[in-house]
């Protein structure tokens, strides 16, 4: 009897351990009529098809509340960090220059173009209008003196945002450890990072990035806690607050396409527990599948397409931004030429026209009297694509026979007819032979041959409307067209490339053998003066609000993938990163000017990638045990699965945040790695904390507290010293460089790649 007693006493242990990995929840062994009793309420309130699936998910008695003291300790220390000399230097740094200027766009309401999308700028912007800030400073180039414009508005909206993510990763944390110990370790380590407090002190989208991304992760495992009251208010509220969240990065920079991935990972876990709970019937699962699609996917992206309905509506005067954008969207800006302006709506032969490339700052088709030099190609008229309104685009539509064409009512030009364009100020034809073009091998020249419309055959060439069948019209602004060359077969070109100063650094245009249609190669029709034609107003061809939704996003697209490092530009790369290889030069460059350098506390970042390589030791070894059903107490069995999965959850999000950056193909800086260094912290307080508290694997108390505070002092000590020694990277330097003598930072160069 006293044998079968033992046998069932395990059982029913071995059976308590399995609910509590299933639920991924920690809690102690229940008493047996206890347990019983909430199994008989589930399944009772199962059957009644009660909407509110109740889990029960109890507190591990382990966890410990958040502690108000340290949470007041942690958001003082981080304001008064970040906010600490903010209005010093008092000139532009950095990228200042880019988003402080398009912060006084939108408070002029001036068009403009990035390859972000606006959330982070139109914040920005109106952190500005509403600290006094006029929008008339012209930020031209870092070093300029702000002078008695108010910019700290700017600086302090960046710097508030920023100030937040040490408290964000104390509460993050806390909820995956269920320790203060290991939050405030998180904390720490981002309060006291240099490379943090740079780069929240200044007019830049990072710290509203990282505050959206980090809002986002707080909100998930905040929902996460929920599971035990679905569909009830606080349920909803961390949902909704995930949504929101979310948009909000994705709305700053598009590298918040990686927490919503974090996110719909997390999510797409969660619903396919549920799936396999069978205390609920298929429709509860709909109704969860339902509130997650409405709160993480409907609801940010009805947020994300308001943002840009903000941003059209703001900035709705012509500005620097127009070139980038079709000539259709051009029409709706007040100011451009095409606004209200009225014109013949279909193409016809004796037209005077502009034609812009489709691609990014693909130009206008141009030329000038200026030749070719000598040994470029035939030394015949340069024919160019000029970013600039210019008398020099001008064009005349002309049959292949006839430069005189003067019938009462112009015929039409349509899909497939042969043209001669005939440049208007110089009278020369549209040509291409088979010479090189000048800087795009294996690319035919264009140049502009003849005397008064007089030429030769291969001054033709034959129009196309994309995706026209024979006999469509081509409608000005609207129509995407191609010019293919008669005799040689080829397309004319925008390569994008700038000519050296005998083209007088205008773009290239080529005949390129390569007939694929892409924007180097698709062109419209812009200005279009025909006086025998009746004029229509080009308000009814103005695209509507998904049409210039869909283009703003291809533009950005494209601008993103044409970010490529130039020949003299040194371009990061990720392996870098971790290891805290090279900072970027914020402000100054020699011992007389303020120098800022962004540049990680090296303590805090070697540690972080330390920390991973100990964290994948630390599960392992917690795997085997727990899969080897190996004895553990219950403190250290919470220890293993709270490495397990709050761990897991911050390993994931660093590699979603840092891996992608491999594949790109654009420019990319030190900066790009701050979202991923936000999740190494986190992680490394989780795992520094989880190791001194498994000191009494060593010592027996009190010998193991003493060795858990000594290790704690010791870590405090280590980050608080190293910030101390390094604080002057963010607040700023003077006098002789790190490697000069008598320099304040002597000694503590300690990578020669380090440039302050």
């Amino acid at each position: 009897m006293a044998k079968d007693e033992e046998d069932l006493t395990a059982l029913r242990q071995r059976k308590t351990c399995l609910i509590s990995e299933n639920k991924q929840t920690l809690h102690t062994p229940l008493p047996e009529a206890q347990s019983n009793r909430l199994e008989n309420e589930d399944d009772k309130q199962a059957s009644n098809g009660t909407s509110c699936w109740t889990e029960r998910s109890i507190t591990p008695p382990g966890a410990q509340p958040p502690n108000t003291i340290l949470v007041l300790l942690v958001l003082g220390l981080s304001f008064a960090t970040r906010f600490y000399k903010l209005a010093e230097p008092p000139h532009i740094c950095w990228d200042e220059t880019h988003f402080g200027k398009m912060g006084s766009y939108y408070i002029n309401r001036t068009f403009f173009f990035d390859v972000h999308p606006p959330l982070g700028k139109i914040l920005i912007g109106l952190a500005g209008h509403m600290t006094g800030y006029d929008g008339t400073f012209p930020f031209v180039k870092p070093g300029d003196k702000y002078g008695h414009h108010n910019y700290w508005g700017m600086r302090g909206f960046c710097a508030a945002l920023g100030s937040s993510l040490p408290v964000f990763a104390y509460f993050i944390v806390l909820e995956l450890s269920h320790s203060n110990s290991a939050a405030l370790i998180a904390a720490a380590l981002l309060i006291f990072d240099t490379g943090s407090i740079t780069i929240s002190q200044y007019i830049l989208l990072d710290p509203i990035l990282m505050f959206f991304i980090m809002g986002a992760v707080l909100s998930m495992v905040k929902f996460n806690q929920q599971k035990s009251r679905p569909f009830c208010a606080s349920w909803w509220l961390w949902l909704l607050l995930t949504g929101v969240n979310l948009s909000g990065a994705i709305g700053v920079k598009f590298v918040g396409l990686f927490v919503i991935l974090l996110v719909g990972l997390n999510t797409a876990g969660d619903l396919w527990a549920l799936l396999g709970d069978l205390r609920l019937s298929l429709v509860d699962v709909a109704k969860h599948l339902l509130a997650r699609v409405t709160g993480l996917v409907l609801l940010p992206l009805l947020l994300y397409v308001t943002v840009f309905a903000v941003h059209f509506a703001v900035l709705n005067k012509s500005g620097p931004g127009d070139g980038f954008f079709s000539s259709a969207f051009q029409s709706r800006l007040i100011g451009n030429n095409l606004h209200n302006a009225s014109m013949p709506k279909y193409l016809a032969y004796g037209s005077t026209i502009t034609v812009k490339n489709l691609r990014i700052a693909g130009g206008y088709l141009h030329s000038h009297w200026h030749l070719y030099p000598e040994g470029v190609g035939a030394k015949q008229q340069q024919v160019t694509a000029y970013l600039h309104k210019d008398y020099n685009n001008l064009w005349l539509v002309h049959k292949p026979d006839d430069g005189q064409d003067h019938p009462e009512t112009p015929e039409l030009v349509r899909h497939g007819d042969i043209v001669r364009l005939e440049h208007k100020e110089t009278t020369r034809n549209l040509h291409s032979h088979l010479q090189e073009a000048p800087m795009t091998r294996k690319h035919f020249q264009v140049t502009g041959y003849g005397t008064n419309g007089s030429g030769d055959s291969n001054d033709l060439w034959r129009l196309e409307v994309c995706g026209g069948r024979r006999g469509d019209t081509v409608k000005v602004l609207r129509s995407k067209v191609r010019f293919l060359h008669v005799a040689t077969g080829c397309v004319l070109y925008s390569s994008g490339k700038t000519l050296p100063k005998w083209g007088w650094e205008q773009v290239e245009v080529t005949c390129s053998p390569y007939l694929k249609e892409t924007p180097n190669s698709q062109w419209n029709i812009e200005d279009h003066i025909n006086p025998k034609l009746p004029n229509i107003s080009l308000s009814v061809l103005k695209p509507h609000f998904l049409e210039i939704l869909l283009e703003s996003h291809i533009v950005m697209i494209r601008g993103n993938s044409g970010l490529k490092p130039k020949d003299s530009e040194i371009n990061s790369r990720p392996w870098h990163w971790p290891i805290n290889y090279q900072g970027l030069r914020f402000s100054g460059v020699n011992e007389t000017e303020y120098r800022v350098y962004l540049l990680g506390n090296p303590v805090t970042w070697w540690l972080n990638l330390a920390c991973l390589g100990l964290y994948a030791v630390m599960v392992a070894v917690a795997s085997i045990a727990l899969q080897r059903d190996v004895h553990l107490s219950q403190k250290r069995r919470e220890h293993c699965w709270v490495l397990m999965r709050g761990g897991g959850q911050l390993v994931l999000g660093w590699l979603l945040h840092y891996a992608p950056f491999y594949t790109m193909g654009r420019i990319l800086y030190y900066h790009h790695y701050f979202p991923a260094m936000l999740f190494s912290s986190m992680l490394t307080g989780l795992t520094l904390d989880t190791l001194l508290h498994s000191a009494d694997l060593l010592l027996s108390p009190p010998r193991a507290d003493w060795l858990l505070r000594l290790g704690q002092m010791a870590l405090l000590f280590s980050v608080l010293y190293s910030f101390y020694i390094f604080h002057p990277l963010s607040y700023g330097m003077r006098g002789p460089l790190a490697h000069e003598p008598g320099s304040a930072m002597a000694g503590l160069k300690w990578m020669d790649s380090w440039e302050f």
